[in-house]
């Protein structure tokens, strides 16, 4: 028993040093996010990596890579997850969609009504998040893994330069910011607006010099960026779009593990998935409050009134379908499993408001 616990504390011992030794952990990850340290992404991966190294007993190593270090945009970053220059990365449906066509469906719009709908339907497991994983394995020949689906910046919503906008026919004639995929392009034009692909580092000139009036963006993101010092004053709450992000590995790093350490992993993404979806509710409360004070209008439609822009946006779920490859099946599988959570929840509230 004496020896048990010698060696016990020995152990202890080892792991509270390891770092300062340099005594090298059995697998290294190397997780990526082009973003900052006021990101939803970094909260993620720092509650990732305390799980993971802690959970695995210091087997587990995580190195986390934010900005440009390793790779400089989602093109070159989702090669690095293919060859295993790059362990984890995560990206937004638009900047994975050049690979993975189909995540589109995550940009369609006026799907999921609110965060708890959105979280239930996202949380792995479900019949959507199972067939995002099989088509992202299946489409990279094995190479790359979808582990999970968070949130990076709360809702999208439109915001512009010019005027409050209540219903779609105020959109009209706007020039509105879009990312190159073409959905959230049909979805602009679907409301009768302008789409203008602008890259996002050169936004704020933009709107500042009338190249685009107009954004689909969290207010997170809105602030950070200081859209309203280039003009951007009017923002419409119509939540269009939950802005997930996709938590991509490297299949063959995940897989050399034994068995008791992916399982480490999963969990470390559950944790990490939990904190993204947390972390941009407390921080659009700040967020809105600046957006205010600088002087910017937030207008939240009526019921009816977002009706209609789900109703003008009707078109969009038609082309997704039509021209995605793999796009009917997984259309099928948001919204049967949308439907399936919004009754279960639904029963939840009705069931605690009594």
């Amino acid at each position: 028993m004496l020896k048990t616990l010698t060696r016990s504390l020995m152990v202890a011992t080892m792991l509270a040093g390891s770092a300062a030794a340099g005594w090298a952990a059995d697998y290294t990850l190397r997780a990526v996010a082009n973003s900052n340290e006021n990101d939803e992404d970094y909260d993620g991966l720092v509650v990732f990596k305390s799980f993971v190294e802690s959970a695995s007993n210091g087997a587990i190593e995580v190195e986390l890579f934010i900005g440009t270090q390793l790779c400089a945009n989602g093109t070159e970053c989702m090669q690095g997850v293919a060859d295993g220059t790059v362990d984890i990365y995560i990206s937004t449906s638009g900047g994975t969609s050049g690979l993975f066509p189909f995540v589109q469906v995550l940009d369609l719009p006026y799907l999921m009504s609110d965060d708890r709908i959105a979280e239930a339907t996202l949380a792995n497991g479900t019949p959507f998040v199972t067939k995002m994983q099989d088509m992202v394995l299946e489409k990279s020949g094995g190479a790359i893994r979808l582990m999970t689906i968070g949130n990076t910046g709360g809702w999208r919503n439109f915001a512009n330069t010019k005027r409050r906008v209540r219903t779609p026919d105020d959109l009209k004639g706007l020039k509105i910011r879009t990312v190159v995929a073409d959905l959230p392009q049909e979805l602009v034009k679907a409301l009768g607006a302008s789409p203008t692909p602008i890259p996002w580092p050169e936004l704020f000139t933009s709107l500042q010099t009338g190249v685009v009036e107009g954004s689909k963006n969290g207010i997170t993101d809105i602030m950070n960026m200081k859209f309203p010092d280039a003009g951007l004053k009017y923002l419409t709450l119509d939540g269009h779009a939950y802005m997930a992000a996709l938590w991509f590995m490297n299949n063959d790093k995940f897989m050399s593990m034994p068995e008791d350490l992916r399982k480490v992993v999963v969990d470390g993404f559950y944790h990490l998935q939990q904190a993204t979806f947390a972390s941009p509710k407390r921080k659009s409360i700040e967020a809105y409050e600046a957006f205010k004070a600088a002087g910017g209008d937030i207008y939240v439609p009526t019921p009816e009134e977002k009706a209609l822009f789900r109703e003008a946006a009707a078109p969009v779920y038609d082309w997704f379908k039509a021209n995605i490859e793999g796009g009917p099946e997984v259309f099928e599988a948001l919204t049967s499993t949308v439907a399936e959570v919004e009754k279960e929840v639904n029963a939840v509230r009705e069931h605690d408001i009594q």
